[in-house]
């Protein structure tokens, strides 16, 4: 389970992040989760990879600051949301 990270002012390298908004043109939907693998223009977008259940990577694009939001793992009991809310067309 993951939950939002409030006031996060910036992203890190290896942050797990969900997509803000659909990006279309590359068959992603908002909540599509992924993970922060380069920081580029001096922090001002950041490559993001997006991978299958095996782990295998079917997608690796730029993203600015504001199409992306942080999630942090709930392992240590940190309340969290489904990500399903997420990504609504996610089944069980």
């Amino acid at each position: 389970m993951f939950q939002k990270v409030k006031n996060q002012n910036s992203l890190n390298l290896l942050d797990i992040v969900a997509l803000t908004e659909d990006v279309p043109e590359h068959n992603l939907k908002r909540g599509e989760v992924g993970t922060v693998v380069e920081i580029l223009a001096d922090g001002d977008a950041f490559e993001v990879e997006f991978s299958d259940d095996n782990g295998q990577m079917y997608k690796s694009l730029s993203f600015t600051e504001n199409q992306l939001e942080v999630l942090t793992d709930t392992k240590h009991g940190i309340e969290s949301i489904d990500c399903r809310m997420l990504h609504p067309d996610t089944t069980p």
